[in-house]
């Protein structure tokens, strides 16, 4: 597992999703790491981390692997900043840890069941057809560089977000992201996803500080999931940004690093 480690301080943890890796935090981490010891991992099946063929990417080895990087660097007590996938990864850990939880900044993401996914997405599951086209046209990755921003991406933003996934081997991550979607029980991942949506409530009830930035222009985790996080976490902070896309932190740069510093410092 690739990571990237800076400054010193307390510990955040920034859990990026799919198909993206840690260079999605990068601003982020440079506004931060001044006053912050910034661990951002790369999970396995994406980025800079290994990417192997007959690995189980299930959202409990996801989970898993978090406390494992954690253990390994003697963190016991951190905050998360978690977008797409890195909401129910960051979110499994925080419910099995959360007196070591002192703070959550959430962006655009889900952690607890639901049936909600848009067809662009649900066709990408489908026997052959998928693997044809998130491993083999690159038809994940390559479109989310246009599809999950409003403000257009510099070519070598573009080109850093699929550098790492430029084969039919290097996107296996991709692929089994897509079909680890639990939407039903039948889903060998929809336990774990239940168990964390059960567990935020814990959360909640010890009022951890929680920050909510979301991107109101997100064609998968749009305004339905919004509400579904200022229902369970009333006492979170929320700021809404209508003109963001899916990739939050690039339709919002420039402020919203502001704002997560602002209130990692209170």
């Amino acid at each position: 597992m690739h990571y990237i480690d800076e400054g010193s301080g307390p510990a955040v943890i920034m859990l990026h999703g799919n198909p993206t890796w840690s260079y999605y935090y990068r601003h982020l981490i440079t506004a931060l790491s001044s006053r912050f010891r910034v661990i951002a991992p790369d999970h396995i099946g994406c980025g800079l981390s290994d990417k192997p063929e007959g690995y189980d990417y299930c959202l409990n080895n996801h989970i898993n692997n978090i406390s494992y990087l954690l253990d390994h660097l003697h963190i016991n007590s951190c905050s998360l900043v978690v977008h797409d996938w890195g909401g129910a990864i960051g979110m499994g850990y925080a419910t099995r840890n959360s007196a070591s939880i002192q703070r959550l900044v959430i962006l655009n993401t889900a952690a607890f069941p639901s049936r909600r996914i848009p067809l662009r997405i649900r066709i990408c599951r489908w026997p052959l057809l998928g693997a044809l086209i998130v491993r083999g046209c690159n038809g994940f990755a390559w479109p989310a560089t246009f599809m999950a921003v409003q403000k257009p991406l510099a070519k070598e933003v573009a080109a850093a977000y699929l550098a790492p996934y430029g084969s039919w081997r290097q996107r296996v991550g991709i692929h089994r992201f897509v079909k680890d979607i639990p939407l039903s029980p039948a889903h060998p991942s929809f336990r774990t996803l239940v168990e964390i949506g059960d567990g935020l409530n814990r959360l909640a009830e010890r009022q951890t500080p929680t920050l909510l930035v979301w991107g109101g222009k997100d064609f998968c985790f749009n305004d339905h999931f919004y509400r579904q996080w200022t229902t369970r976490f009333p006492h979170a902070r929320c700021h809404y940004l209508a003109a963001a896309g899916h990739y939050v932190l690039e339709d919002g740069h420039g402020m919203v690093e502001p704002l997560i510093a602002s209130f990692l410092h209170d």
